[in-house]
């Protein structure tokens, strides 16, 4: 449990008079004191923006040429897009765990959407960034969806103030898409129905972000977090946003015919038996279209959302001196790879909208290095000139955030469950799955990963050169599945594959 704040300003307050009287201490003692205390009141607020389910569909990636949303292009304006950022786990509470530990998942055995750390003995006494910044004499605020569900909610030791939790708020009587298979999931549902902005969850979340920016004490330091739910499933937003994307004209993302004849069978296993559909499922029952323009409705909502947030700090005295981090947990497949959803070791799924704005930070450029979510935990204790937090396995982004062009040695490494990595520098992508069989994509030239180029007998030496050399990349020593993990979980035994515990039949793959 930490101390509180107020409480350490006491202590130093009284220490500083007492120190005035003390035999044998010098005025210039007394002023460093003093002046260690002035430092704490000008150290950088936090604002942290998470969204959920983001891909790279957002004005400043690019990523898709009709999408919306100019409060991020207004953020990207202001300070650095990293264009090559990828998450370490394409699901919500490893990515999440990940993020907020500064731990890989293979150094915490959390794989799947259970356990959370409070529950795992061994892990129970992480010091998640929060609580860090906690320790340091900041305020700290999480609302809405920070770490996975409900993990954490209202305790006191995750944060000094808690806002409402994340949810998607105003739902249909009923669902608007035919039943889905895997049990037609309640969460598999996308369109538009009549209601309001207003009574949508994520408008909630950022009206409590405002107040509290509005409201901010100024004489102590804030880490604010804000995590909107949205464009995850259902993917509900009102009518106007639908009317953004008129379906006549509205592009289709590139889904190849034959996209998966090149890739091993272990691809399929980690996202074996899920409730997103397949994108053949989508076809045959006319929901591709439909669920396209319902992610990009719900990813122009959120960014109004972002928006709001945004424009509360700026005509809040703290404009000036807070650092602006925007993130997703991880990406979403919409029919690419034969897939919806995440759960893949793509493009699609790994890489993420990472900006960086504020104080000390270059305006309006892109770094183009590969960086990970684990950096944000070491790069924004740095920015706030806080000690080095012990055991981070991210690498403060600083050195870019001066110079956007300087240079990274270490790739990107993304993990879903024990044994399956990708691999990302400035151009490759390698992935090896648990049984040895790999992946390899030139992402110059062939940015929508279709031709795995360690695919037969054709593998030219470089390519088995840049295998091996993001190959020295993978990690060496992978911690087993947690205690009480559950849900999406992957674990290759003697005898094969196996999915939620139950040994996989590969005649069974439904394409």
């Amino acid at each position: 449990m930490t101390s509180c704040f107020s409480c350490r300003l006491c202590f130093s307050i009284v220490a500083g008079c007492f120190l005035l009287f003390l035999p044998g201490k010098t005025n210039g003692q007394t002023k460093e004191l003093v002046s260690e205390s002035a430092q704490n009141t000008r150290r950088p607020n936090i604002l942290m923006i998470a969204i959920d389910d983001l891909n790279d569909w957002v004005e400043p990636l690019g990523g898709h040429p009709d999408v919306k949303t100019p409060a991020m292009s207004r953020l990207a304006g202001r300070g650095i897009t990293f264009t090559n950022a990828h998450c370490q786990a394409p699901l919500c509470n490893p990515s999440r765990t990940s993020l907020m530990t500064g731990k890989r998942p293979t150094s915490t055995g959390v794989y799947g959407l259970a356990p959370w750390i409070r529950n795992v003995p061994e892990l129970s006494s992480l010091v998640t960034m929060p609580q860090y910044f906690s320790e340091h004499g900041y305020r700290t605020l999480i609302g809405g969806k920070i770490y996975h569900g409900r993990n954490g909610f209202r305790k006191a030791i995750e944060a000094d103030v808690w806002g409402p939790a994340s949810g998607v708020g105003a739902k249909p009587e009923k669902k608007l898409i035919p039943p889905t298979p895997g049990g037609n999931h309640a969460l598999m549902d996308w369109g538009t129905f009549p209601h309001r902005d207003e009574d949508k969850g994520d408008w909630k979340v950022a009206s409590w972000a405002v107040e509290e920016l509005e409201s901010m004490p100024s004489d102590q330091p804030f880490f604010l977090s804000c995590g909107f739910f949205l464009p995850h499933v259902p993917c509900y937003a009102t009518q106007k946003w639908f009317d953004l994307y008129p379906i006549e004209t509205m592009k289709m993302p590139p889904i190849l015919k034959g996209d998966r004849d090149d890739t091993p069978d272990s691809s399929w296993f980690i996202h074996w038996d899920l409730p997103e559909p397949r994108t053949s499922w989508l076809r045959e029952n006319d929901q591709l279209v439909p669920l396209v323009q319902s992610y990009l409705a719900c990813v122009s909502f959120v960014d109004s959302q972002v928006g709001r947030v945004l424009d509360a700090l700026e005509n809040s005295p703290h404009r000036d001196n807070t650092i602006v981090v925007l993130w997703s947990d991880h990406g979403y497949h919409l029919g690419e790879k034969s897939i919806s959803g995440k759960n893949s070791l793509w493009a699609r799924s790994t890489r993420v909208p990472l900006i960086f704005a504020g104080p000390g930070i270059a305006a309006n450029e892109q770094c183009q290095q590969a960086v990970e979510l684990l950096d944000l935990y070491p790069t924004l204790a740095q920015l706030a000139q806080l000690p080095e937090p012990k055991g981070m396995e991210g690498i403060s982004l600083k050195p870019q955030l001066q110079q956007p062009s300087a240079s990274r040695e270490r790739p990107a490494i993304c993990t879903h469950n024990a044994g399956n990595h990708s691999v990302c520098d400035e151009r490759w992508r390698y992935i090896r799955y648990a049984d040895g069989s790999e992946e390899l994509y030139d992402r110059d030239s062939d940015p929508n990963e279709a031709k795995n180029l360690l695919f037969g007998n054709q593998v030219t030496p470089v390519h088995r050169q840049v295998s091996q050399r993001l190959a020295a990349w993978l990690p060496k020593d992978e911690k087993p599945l947690a205690k009480g993990s559950g849900a999406r979980i992957l674990e290759q035994r003697v005898d094969g594959f196996y999915w939620q515990g139950k040994k996989i039949d590969t005649n069974a793959r439904i394409e």
